[in-house]
């Protein structure tokens, strides 16, 4: 029996998910797509590792986990903004993160033990063809 046909958010989520696993030898619990006009944003909840989670408890090691966080997602870039054009058919324009400790979560913008991926877009995907599931 074949598989069912994916999103183009369920492909972005699992595409996400195997590079974070991939870079940091730890998968998120769960991971968040949402698109918005030209913006893209992934959010990766539970994506710090527990012994990132413990270093963060310290300012000195928070700002590490931070700073190592920033360096990965700098060294994937290539290969997350890839993904994504050939999952939706856009090219990534721009694209941020950043990394919230206090909650042991990542923003590649952290929130609540989150890690939030924002990409915008070059152009636009229709509703259709974003809630259409693909081969």
């Amino acid at each position: 029996m074949a598989a069912e046909p994916r999103t183009m958010a369920q492909q972005v989520a699992d595409a996400m998910t195997n590079i974070q696993t991939e870079r940091t030898g730890h998968a998120p619990k769960a991971v968040t797509v949402v698109l918005s006009q030209d913006t893209l944003v992934v959010t990766m909840h539970e994506a710090l590792s527990p012994a990132e989670v413990a270093l963060s408890q310290t300012v000195e090691g928070a700002a590490r986990v931070q700073e190592y966080h920033r360096q990965l997602f700098t060294s994937s870039l290539a290969t997350l903004r890839d993904e994504i054009k050939r999952i939706t058919g856009v090219a990534v324009k721009e694209s941020a993160a950043e990394v919230e400790t206090t909650t042991g979560a990542i923003v590649h913008a952290f929130t609540s033990g989150a890690m939030v991926q924002v990409f915008q877009l070059a152009g636009s995907i229709s509703t259709e063809d974003w809630n259409t599931a693909g081969a």
